[in-house]
């Protein structure tokens, strides 16, 4: 009788002491698997290092590619049982049909169907078979034929579906352009739910990288048109807040995303949805149009655009919470750079300049949003006064 061999302590998670899958590493520099320790730190609510029991300075977990490669290069070298072995002959027997069936049939959709109940459990054993490349095959055959693009779709959501973050050969797979470039086809012409699994896989595909959104600017600004139809449309609260999220990830620090974005329309689209935007949806709209206008491009659509000064005007409140702040700072920026004679009097017009000398006013000491608004009453406090609209028992206030 033969006996599975002895592993290194090293390949040990500390919390469930058996071999890591997927180990992940957390700020103190210990490695745990990552089930184990989301199940620590997401189930039980805790917050130290269950190994030392330091309080974690962050709760990120990233994942220890180095870890893993030497844990499979040692799997191998002792034929160690790998996670799916589990799984039965059967299975993978079937699995192997299932992908043959996919590969001659010209009714790709019904045996994605098929394929999508078997990976419901068997999600190791899909990717492991390359299942994530059969996916990519069809899903890069985006042609006009209908059925051809239904079973790209379907590839999608199953794609979706699938716990591809932390498998290095899957990220590499879909990294590749000719994917990419197909997920944006899907993002333009495909059914709500196709656009939601596109949307989705894109904000996975760049938490794992980065800099993955930074090709979008590369299809022109048809990928970010696309994503500002979605976020104006009313008919999927989903779809939009998807495609907000989506577009202040590609848009943190990507200059060409921004200027793409701008050339698509995205701060006449921003604007006109202000209004009407809740709390949550306002601040991060607000966030959006303060990255764009960041350049001078942003500044000058904004300072173009009818209702612009308005629309931010009307998320200044009495306190300095997220949006007040965030609205402060993008009229800062266009007030600083581009202060037309149009931008300042539609501020005096408008009810923006009373309410920034509200703030200042506000007794709750110094504050960089407070001292953004000052300088604004500074720069154009004469021009100001000069309204009738400028508030009579301030006139004499000096803002130096």
């Amino acid at each position: 009788m033969t006996t599975d061999p002895e592993f290194p302590s090293m390949f040990r998670c500390p919390i469930s002491l058996e071999l890591m899958e997927n180990p992940v590493t957390v700020s103190t520099g210990i490695s745990y698997e990552r089930r184990s320790i989301e199940k620590w730190l997401f189930t039980y609510k805790k917050t130290t290092c269950p190994a030392t029991m330091q309080l974690l300075s962050s709760f990120d977990l990233i994942p220890n590619h180095t870890l893993k490669n030497l844990i499979l290069s040692w799997r191998a070298q002792h034929q160690y049982p790998s996670p799916s072995s589990p799984a039965s002959s059967s299975q993978h027997l079937q699995l192997t049909s299932i992908f043959s069936s996919i590969k001659s049939s010209p009714f790709k959709a019904n045996s994605l169907k098929q394929l999508r109940s078997f990976t419901t459990q068997n999600h190791s054993l899909f990717i492991a078979s390359g299942g994530v490349e059969a996916l990519r095959r069809i899903i890069i055959d985006h042609s006009s034929d209908y059925t051809a693009f239904r079973a790209c779709e379907e590839a999608l959501g199953l794609l979706n579906a699938l716990p591809f973050d932390d498998d290095d050969e899957s990220i590499e797979l879909l990294s590749n352009k000719d994917i990419i470039n197909s997920i944006l086809v899907i993002l333009q012409r495909g059914s709500a739910e196709a656009r939601l699994h596109a949307i989705t896989i894109l904000q996975r595909m760049s938490t794992v990288n980065p800099s993955f959104t930074d090709q979008l600017h590369q299809n022109g600004f048809d990928a970010f048109k696309s994503l500002l139809d979605l976020l104006s449309d009313d008919i999927s609260t989903r779809l939009s807040s998807s495609s907000l999220d989506l577009l202040l990830t590609a848009l943190a620090n990507s200059k060409p995303n921004r200027l793409s974005a701008i050339e698509a329309g995205a701060v006449c689209v921003l604007i006109e949805l202000l209004p009407d935007a809740g709390r949550h949806k306002g601040e991060r709209t607000l966030l959006l149009l303060k990255r764009l206008c960041e350049c001078a491009e942003g500044r000058r659509a904004f300072a173009d655009h009818g209702l612009g000064v308005a629309a931010v005007s009307s998320k200044i409140g009495r306190e300095f919470d997220a949006e007040t702040k965030l609205a402060v700072k993008v009229l800062w920026l266009v007030c600083s750079f581009l202060p037309t004679k149009k931008v300042v009097d539609e501020m005096m017009v408008c009810g923006a300049v009373k309410k920034l000398l509200g703030l200042i006013h506000v007794d709750d000491g110094q504050s960089s949003t407070k001292e953004k608004a000052l300088k604004m009453v500074r720069m154009h406090g004469d021009s100001w006064r000069q309204s009738p609209c400028f508030p009579c028992e301030l006139r004499a206030v000096q803002y130096f």
